[in-house]
Parts: C-alpha cells; structure tokens; sequence
C-alpha cells in the first residue's frame, strides 16, 4: 500500500532532524472574519502575514496578550479554520493540496491540538478511555481492539497518570483540572503526532501544578521525538520551556528569536511592556508607568500602520502610515528578528521612558498622527 508522505516518521527517530528541515511553515498567513451583518464591509484582522517556522524536536512559544490571534493562529494550523491568504506547508507539502478525507485526517492526527480549558474539552457524558481509544481508532486503524487498549495504557503512564487502569474508566468530572489537561495531552499522544499545538495549556490551572505540565512539555519532546507550539500570555512560563520565542501583537508577528536573547535584549516595545508587566516580587510598590496607558489594539478595519503605535512611547510619523517589517535587530545574524522601525535603529541597551522616573506622562501616539 503507498504510503502518504504526511504518514512517515521523522528522521528524529533513527537520529536528529537537520535543524534547517522545517516541520512546519506559514507563508503570509492570514485570516480575516467579517463583522457587523451581511450588509457589513467591515472585517476583523485575527491574523495578518504571519511568517513562522517550527523545525522537528523544538519548542516555540507563541506570546501576547487576549485578542492578539494566538489562538487564531492556533486553530489555522489545525485546519479548524480556513486562511483568508496565505499557505500553510507541512514537511514542505501545503495544506491546500490535502482533497482527500483521508489526506486531512493524517494530518489532523500528525499535528494535533491541546485546547486551554480542561474543564471543557473532555466530554462528560463519557469515561477517559473513550476519548483516547477513538483518536487511536481513527488514526491508527493497524491496531486491533488488545493494541489500541495497550497503547492508551501507554500514553497515560507518558503524562503521568499511573496507574492507567485507575484513569481509563473514570468519568472527566472524577478527576482534578491538572489531571484532566493531562488527558488532553494523552489523547494528542494517541495519534503519534509529530507537532502538538498546545493552547494555553496551564493557563486555567492552580499556580502550584504549572510546573508539572511544563516539564511534562519538555519530557515529550525528548521521549517522543515531537514539537510544540506552547500559546500562552505568560512569558516567564515561555522562557522555562521554549527554545524560542514569537512575541504577537494585533494579528502580527512583532519579534521573534531564541528565547533568552529575545527576553534579555527585547527589542519591540511591546515585548518590552510585557516583561514589565511580569510580576516582581523585588521591585518597589508604586504606581503604574506607560505600561497601562494607551489603548485596546485595533484589528477592525486597522489600516496601515504599526498597530502597536496607539500604545508606544517611542512612536513616530512613519509609524502610523507605514507596516513595519520583521528586519535583523541582531547585528545581521538574521535570527533576532523586530517590526519596528525605532528598534531597527537604536541599540538594544536603549530602555524604555518611565512616566515614575521620568516624572510626566510618556508621549503617546497623538503626537505622530492617529489617521
């Protein structure tokens, strides 16, 4: 039977992948919903020209706020929603070409998707094991009904939850939230997946079991030979699990490069805020600076523009008639990447202006013209 060149293995197996080989690419990935009725004109930009790379055995972290097209992005990858423009290519073939039932299928099972709210995406009406033994079924149909039960004891002991037999009959409403998000994770496992988009994987669980569901991400990696698209909006949690980092902002892909040379020399301004914005148990108690000033980013109908210049203290004219561009901010390396153009021109030592020190309000986007 000829194989689909979705369903092979990667090289990882007998040995690493090449790290130029993309696993998976996006090509101006866009996604616009329309709003506002049938008689409406005006669309909301969720994504706009995302350009992204996820190369086998690696962890990338998507970061921004609510509202940014994370989870848009997310849901884009995982042929839940259709591209507006733009070309999605996995292992160097694009989506576009999968007709087949069959071709689409293979790939759902090759990338699949860890959704944010534990409590949800498991349904209740049936026990854990039917959730695991469907992906199995659908995904694997070589294996016979003894197979299938022995590859979700499999993936269970994977994510932790041991003895398997204690979970495989409970009911979602038996078990604990970090519990659950672990069930999430096994039923990616079931379909041996090369790529797991995971969404806001811990976002909804106790500060104190966080922990475990990020090592958890890092084990898979090196146990299953997979990569992950971690989303989240907390970047301290990004820099303990990820080999890079992919600040979005409004639809935009705003910086990205390895993670710790992004978190120590940020170059956009908004990545800035949102390290400003981590909790410090060190730093003085005070007032607020720039960082709450500003507004809500503009995805409707948003026009040209950086969409980050409502917020920033450091914009200029340029600023509201031109899109910046992902440019080199790293010395030519091309690995550290920023779309602004201050930050192409100043250093990375250049810190942000603080209303506290500064004594006065931050200059805001008024002064280089808001058409």
């Amino acid at each position: 039977m000829m194989m689909s060149p979705l369903s092979t293995r990667p090289p990882s197996e007998d040995g690493p992948r090449a790290p130029t080989e993309p696993l998976l690419q996006t090509v101006g990935l866009t996604k616009h919903f329309p709003i506002g009725g049938l008689l409406s004109h005006h669309q909301l930009h969720a994504a706009d020209g995302v350009d992204l790379v996820i190369r086998g055995r690696e962890i990338v972290a998507l970061v921004g706020e609510s509202g940014s097209g994370k989870s848009t992005l997310a849901r884009l990858l995982a042929m839940i929603y259709r591209p507006t423009r733009g070309e999605i290519r996995f292992r160097g073939r694009s989506l576009a070409t999968l007709r087949s039932r069959r071709d689409v299928l293979e790939y759902r099972g090759r990338v699949p998707m860890v959704f944010q709210d534990p409590y949800s995406s498991l349904n209740p009406v049936f026990r854990v094991s039917h959730g695991i033994m469907r992906a199995i079924k659908l995904h694997r149909p070589d294996l016979s009904g003894g197979g299938r039960r022995a590859e979700a004891e499999r993936v269970l002991r994977l994510v932790g939850l041991a003895p398997p037999a204690d979970f495989l009959d409970k009911f979602p409403h038996e078990l604990s939230g970090g519990q659950r998000q672990r069930i999430g994770f096994a039923q990616a496992l079931a379909s041996r997946p090369l790529l797991i988009l995971a969404d806001e994987p811990v976002s909804m669980l106790d500060v104190s079991i966080r922990i475990g569901l990020l090592n958890l991400m890092a084990e898979l990696r090196e146990r299953e030979q997979l990569s992950l698209l971690y989303i989240t909006h907390d970047i301290a949690s990004a820099r303990y699990v990820a080999d890079r980092l992919l600040v979005m902002y409004a639809g935009h892909i705003v910086e990205q490069g390895g993670t710790e040379e992004v978190l120590q020399q940020p170059r956009h301004p908004y990545t800035q805020l949102l390290l400003a914005a981590a909790p410090d148990p060190m730093a003085e108690i005070g007032v607020s600076s720039w960082a709450e000033l500003g507004e809500p980013p503009r995805v409707v109908d948003p026009g040209p523009g950086c969409r980050f210049r409502w917020r920033c203290p450091r914009a200029e004219a340029v600023c509201s008639s031109i899109d910046p561009e992902l440019r080199s901010v790293d010395g030519g390396a091309g690995i550290h990447l920023a779309a602004c153009h201050v930050a192409a021109r100043q250093p990375p030592a250049s810190p942000l202006p603080d209303a506290r020190t500064a004594g006065q309000a931050p200059p805001t986007a008024g002064a280089a013209g808001r058409g």
